[in-house]
């Protein structure tokens, strides 16, 4: 596997997300239609350690703490795993508490990678990372869902007190390039911060597995964003995909993940299966020439679809 480096530190090319996992508010069950216990992802979680897939990215607001703590049940007994996890402002209140509570649930002493989840009062929020990295207690600051001008006032406030931002997680994906466009990436890799890639796969619907005959659980999130007539319009890509697929001896979810990666991106995929370890795997070898991503990168500005979440904002 070929690693990538965060500042000081190497990480896998890929991070697992745990978004799915667990029930609640935000959860598994609502967002995705998973009913996800910790029997169904144990297996999960020990296939990618023993892959090296080992920087698992959560949050507090993921089922209100139900995706850290299954997660912790799991690193209990394994020291060799990369935390990345989140303080969402406006959910939470207090990011000293929120840390502490988020470290407790998953039996950690400190978080290698501590997101901000959205862009509100970059001043404040910034300026509370700074006593949880000098304490040790965060090794990483990253930010999410800023744009370049909120990144650049995070990176600066951290710089006055001699510390670093060491990564962006934004959205990103064939369908939604919006950080590509608006210069956040290239940003990135000019200012040695890591870029990571959320909904690479659009939570499913670039996997090639849902079409219109065979759509998305209703009543979800993704059901209503990846609706059938948004399906059908999906078709044009998708089989773009499938012949490169076929090509690289993989399945069109790896092209959309190698994808990703060759555009100098960590992307996070969510894994509920250890077929996706598997499939992540798959993904990291796969190395796509300039004319396969000007061919997938064409096809996708084809359908007309750019999928924007509710919480999400222009780039630019």
């Amino acid at each position: 596997m070929k690693y990538v480096r965060l500042k000081n530190q190497e990480i896998p090319p890929i991070a697992l997300g745990t978004w799915s996992w667990g029930n609640g508010v935000n959860g598994g069950d609502t967002v995705f239609g998973n009913n996800l216990n910790d029997e169904d992802l144990k297996p999960v979680f020990e296939t990618a350690m023993e892959a090296g897939f080992n920087l698992w990215d959560t949050a507090a607001v993921y089922g209100m703490g139900a995706s850290e703590t299954i997660l912790g049940k799991f690193i209990q007994a394994n020291n060799n795993v990369l935390i990345s996890t989140k303080f969402t402002p406006g959910a939470q209140e207090s990011m000293d508490q929120a840390l502490t509570d988020s470290l407790n649930r998953l039996g950690v002493d400190h978080a290698d990678i501590y997101w901000i989840h959205n862009p509100n009062d970059v001043n404040k929020w910034t300026t509370k990372l700074i006593p949880l990295m000098k304490s040790g207690k965060v090794k990483h600051a990253g930010v999410s869902n800023h744009n370049l001008e909120e990144i650049k006032l995070a990176a600066s406030i951290l710089e006055k007190e001699g510390l670093q931002l060491s990564a962006v997680q934004n959205h990103y994906s064939l369908l939604y390039r919006s950080s590509e466009e608006a210069g956040i990436i290239d940003w990135c890799n000019q200012h040695d911060v890591l870029f990571f890639s959320y909904m690479v796969l659009e939570q499913g619907a670039l996997t090639g597995k849902y079409n219109a005959q065979h759509p998305f659980k209703t009543g979800t999130r993704r059901g209503e964003a990846f609706n059938t007539e948004v399906l059908q319009n999906l078709s044009s890509l998708l089989e773009v995909m499938d012949r490169m697929a076929h090509s690289h001896g993989v399945d069109p979810a790896q092209i959309a993940i190698a994808w990703s990666i060759a555009k100098r991106t960590v992307p996070i995929i969510g894994v509920t299966k250890p077929k996706h370890i598997e499939g992540a795997i798959s993904a990291a070898k796969v190395i796509l020439t300039q004319q396969e991503i000007q061919a997938l990168e064409e096809a996708a500005k084809a359908t007309g679809i750019e999928v924007q979440a509710a919480w999400e904002k222009k780039m630019q």
